[in-house]
């Protein structure tokens, strides 16, 4: 019987001792820093969420990596022998994840808001830029290429803005920034051109002046065609009766040097024959005294040094015709009007009638300063 006793007291004895042990594994036993480790990973979650990937990818990558690290050290900690495990760096890089997560998240928030604001300045000013090149240069004569360029700008202008009113900043900037180096280009080239062409403004000033002044002096009609805005007008006695769209040479831009460059000359002519009926084929014209003498002198001019060929004709008939009201500069060289203008025009006009064209009546400032 004693025995026996002695037998369960061992018994009871070490039971005790093992649950003892067993008590002390588990106070001892490091424990995994598992919720450090769920909170980095929902503010990894949240922040990619709010796109910090996007707008703070430099950060959000740094906390994913720190979270990478954690996991990785969680894994080897949990390889070794209990007693042995040590998750301080990983409860070190988990927090660390967090707390570069959250920085990315506000700082996704900061940089997505100041893109914001920057693409809208941006899309405001390529919109200007744009509507600056309709206006100036709508109808002015560039190579299809040059027009090509303005057309792709204008569409990635469009799809940016669609992507900026969904909330796709990135993929905006990306567009926006395209379509600002193509109609920028465009632009300042553009605008280059017509700088240098304006150099001979001066020039049209004083024949402008003087058609004027010859218009009130005689008391006479003077027609004046400015080029640039399309405009014929008729003066009577040095003041302004009438005002007229027109239509111009294809290739308009500067003056006419030969034949079939479908230029519109520029110079101080005179209506030198009227045609209606069957003798016009555009419903009634007045040709003009297209070349003149500063004409031939300067083409002979320019074969003589070489700017021109040999083989290049100086041409003629050029006329104020109907036919017009097309909307675009289409013909040789003429200066079209519609028939019901070219009507009154006609009625009024003799053979004699002078007939002054100029690249603008305003000067390049004015010009874009409107």
């Amino acid at each position: 019987m004693r025995k026996v006793i002695r037998w369960v007291v061992s018994i009871l004895v070490l039971a005790g001792v093992i649950s003892l042990i067993i008590l002390l594994m588990i106070h001892f036993t490091p424990t995994p820093p598992a919720d450090d480790i769920d909170f980095a990973r929902e503010t990894l979650s949240r922040a990619s969420r709010d796109k910090a990937d996007t707008y703070s990818k430099k950060l959000y990558t740094e906390a994913n990596a720190d979270y990478d690290s954690a996991m990785a050290d969680w894994k080897r900690e949990n390889k070794k022998f209990l007693f042995f495990r040590n998750y301080e760096k990983v409860e070190m890089y988990a927090k660390l994840s967090a707390k570069i997560a959250n920085q990315a998240n506000e700082s996704s928030e900061t940089n997505s808001s100041t893109l914001k604001i920057k693409l809208k300045d941006k899309i405001d000013s390529i919109n200007k830029t744009s509507y600056n090149i309709n206006k100036l240069f709508g109808r002015y004569p560039m190579p299809s290429e040059i027009r090509n360029r303005i057309s792709k700008g204008n569409f990635l202008l469009k799809e940016g803005e669609v992507a900026y009113n969904k909330g796709q900043y990135l993929p905006a900037n990306t567009k926006i920034i395209e379509s600002e180096s193509l109609l920028t280009s465009v632009y300042d080239n553009a605008i280059a051109e017509l700088r240098d062409y304006f150099k001979s403004f001066s020039t049209w000033k004083k024949w402008t002046q003087l058609a004027i002044y010859d218009s009130k002096k005689s008391r006479s009609y003077s027609i004046i065609v400015d080029k640039f805005s399309r405009k014929c007008y008729v003066y009577l006695g040095g003041e302004k009766k009438y005002e007229f769209e027109a239509e111009l040479g294809r290739n308009w831009v500067g003056d006419k040097r030969r034949m079939g460059d479908l230029a519109t000359p520029e110079g101080m002519y005179r209506i030198v024959d009227k045609f209606s009926g069957n003798e016009t084929e555009y419903y009634k014209s007045l040709s003009l005294d297209y070349p003149n003498a500063r004409d031939k002198e300067r083409f002979k001019t320019a074969i003589s040094k070489g700017t021109l060929p040999a083989w290049a004709k100086i041409g003629g008939g050029i006329e104020i015709h109907g036919g017009g009201g097309k909307g675009v500069d289409w013909t040789e060289g003429c200066i079209a009007l519609t028939n019901s203008e070219i009507d009154l025009v006609y009625s009024i006009a003799k053979v004699g009638t002078p007939v002054t064209i100029v690249g603008s009546l305003k000067d390049i400032t004015q010009i874009l300063d409107n």
